[in-house]
């Protein structure tokens, strides 16, 4: 096995699956020198210290012409990562150490670092869509409602995981009141009140909860998830339709694709972008760039 050409990076967030950066980075370090000498990779592996860190580090690793450029974190890591890669010729490797690491998932990719890094290093190139909501990138999933507000919840929660995640959702579909929105999809508006409004363009939040069943990541498309006023107990029993696949079939959801989306409300709308939570305005306006990221994935 010949070493690749190009150097590769390592971006490591430290605080992935966790709320709170380990007191030593050390043994981390050395799983990842570990986990590239395994797959015959050269090249640097560094740490980030804040929010937006990944996105300059991966920046400055194109400049400088390594590829792949290995997002080691959760989905915003990715994210970050991938805002910096798009549209550049460098590839993105991942290895997810998130909570829920949905585009990693969908992709395929193992959530053990050492087979991940192998992927990196050995797998092949796909090139997937990226989409963008208010001029922030995303490269699964972006949206408001419920969600957005869970992602703002769950952010802040000490501890991380799929448990808290349900603490987070549960905390708040109760009191959760759905809005009123104005959305315009291609060529059609309809004005709508609901609970949550995804776009997506991955199908999963992660561990196999399916909120876009047949979106695809390389349609040159989003799909447009709207979720009607629920009962929270409904809300809570319509969750199972998520992990069977079969949400479309839900008579309180709407689906339906386009390459332009636009989002309007009476207030200013808080939404994510990869459970990134960002403060908008009133008018969102979302689209898609076919083909603008190179993955690396399981051959």
């Amino acid at each position: 096995m010949t070493a690749p050409l190009s150097p590769a990076a390592a971006i490591i967030n430290p605080n992935a699956g966790s709320s709170t950066r380990p007191s030593d980075t050390r043994p981390l370090a050395e799983h990842a020198r570990r986990a590239f000498a395994e797959a015959n990779l050269s090249g640097e592996i560094v740490f980030t210290e804040r929010a937006g860190h990944a996105r300059e580090l991966a920046a400055d690793f194109v400049r400088r012409g390594f590829s792949p450029i290995i997002a080691w974190g959760g989905d915003g890591t990715v994210n970050e990562v991938a805002t910096a890669l798009a549209f550049q010729d460098a590839v993105l490797g991942i290895v997810p150490t998130g909570s829920g690491n949905g585009l990693a998932r969908e992709l395929g990719i193992s959530l053990r670092p050492e087979r991940a890094i192998a992927t990196a290093a050995w797998g092949i190139d796909r090139t997937i869509d990226v989409g963008e909501l208010s001029g922030r990138l995303f490269v699964n999933l972006a949206g408001v409602g419920l969600d957005a507000s869970v992602a703002s919840l769950f952010n802040r929660l000490a501890g991380r995981g799929l448990l808290r995640y349900v603490q987070a959702t549960l905390s708040l579909v109760f009191s959760y009141v759905a809005q009123a929105y104005t959305i315009t999809a291609g060529e059609e508006t309809f004005e709508h009140r609901a609970l949550i409004v995804e776009l997506a363009n991955g199908r999963q939040y992660g561990y196999g909860a399916l909120v876009a069943p047949h979106a695809k990541l390389d349609d040159g498309l989003l799909d447009l998830v709207v979720v009607g006023p629920l009962s929270p107990l409904r809300a809570l029993w319509g969750v199972r339709r998520l992990f069977n696949g079969t949400i479309d079939q839900d008579p309180d959801v709407s689906m339906r694709t386009a390459s332009s989306i636009t989002i309007s409300a009476e207030q200013p709308i808080r939404f994510h972008v990869d459970g990134e939570v960002v403060e908008g305005s009133e008018t969102l306006t979302a689209t898609v760039h076919p083909g603008a990221l190179r993955v690396r994935v399981p051959g």
